[in-house]
């Protein structure tokens, strides 16, 4: 079977990348750094050419709203247009946890994103995911001020993106189904970005200060506080927790 991959390079997609060939499928990695471009569309009707399904784990340059929108819905449309007219039969789209109950930011630009996306010719899947245990690092480096990083007071049912990855070879090549509008995924345990990040620093043995932040002004605040990112009773959930993962071979090739 040949599967295209959408942000190949990315947290997930790489994973993607490599289960779906240690399963012996065809692979095709859609990454600007490859030469091709889900916003240009440069090089993207020639890669689609025999393609069966397009999982598309790209992820947006800015957290900005207006930015992220303009990202994900542009991209969409291409995957869904050109897809089409190579003849993909499905598209499978990783999105997030809770986004419906969020009223700005990210999380509305990854709305606009499953619209778009299941508004072509093509069917499209959307598989949304808790946030990576992966993820964690990069808001470390997001808040960082000196020696210390300003990590926003969120609570998450954190993942490995390597779980994720399997999950989305599993619906690509008919191991698993989705006929629900979406289906949910996340790891075992609730978690506080706060106590995690500084988990993870001490792991790592960083001299860094973590400091939990919360902003006023945010309309989402206490969803992210409280549980609006936590997964349904119906969620896939999946290890290993973030305490297994910082242990893992996973993370000692890539701790940062």
């Amino acid at each position: 079977m040949k599967i295209a991959v959408a942000g190949a390079t990315g947290r997930v997609g790489h994973y993607v990348l490599e289960e779906l060939k240690n399963r012996g499928h065809n692979t095709v990695a859609i990454s600007r750094s490859n030469g091709i471009d889900i916003i240009t569309g440069e090089g993207l009707k020639s890669s689609l050419v025999g393609v069966e399904c397009i999982i598309d784990a790209a992820s947006g340059p800015s957290p900005d709203q207006e930015s992220a929108t303009k990202f994900f819905t542009n991209a969409a449309h291409n995957l869904q247009e050109v897809g089409a007219q190579a003849g993909v039969k499905r598209i499978i789209v990783v999105s997030i946890i809770g986004i419906d109950r969020f009223t700005a930011g990210y999380m509305v630009a990854k709305i606009a994103h499953e619209k778009v996306s299941q508004s072509g010719r093509i069917p499209a899947s959307i598989v949304r995911a808790a946030q990576f245990h992966e993820f964690v690092s990069q808001i470390l480096e997001w808040g960082m001020k000196g020696d210390v990083s300003y990590v926003p007071k969120m609570k998450t049912q954190l993942v490995a993106a390597r779980t994720v990855a399997e999950f989305l070879a599993d619906i690509a090549t008919g191991k698993r189904s989705v006929i629900t509008p979406h289906v949910e995924i996340a790891g075992p345990k609730m978690e506080s970005l706060v106590d995690a990040a500084k988990r993870l620093i001490a792991r790592r043995g960083d001299q860094i200060h973590i400091e939990g932040v919360s902003n006023p002004d945010d309309p989402d605040r206490v969803l992210y506080e409280t549980d609006g990112l936590m997964p349904g009773r119906d969620a896939i959930l999946g290890g290993p927790t973030f305490d297994e993962w910082l242990n893992s071979e996973d993370f000692r090739k890539h701790p940062n």
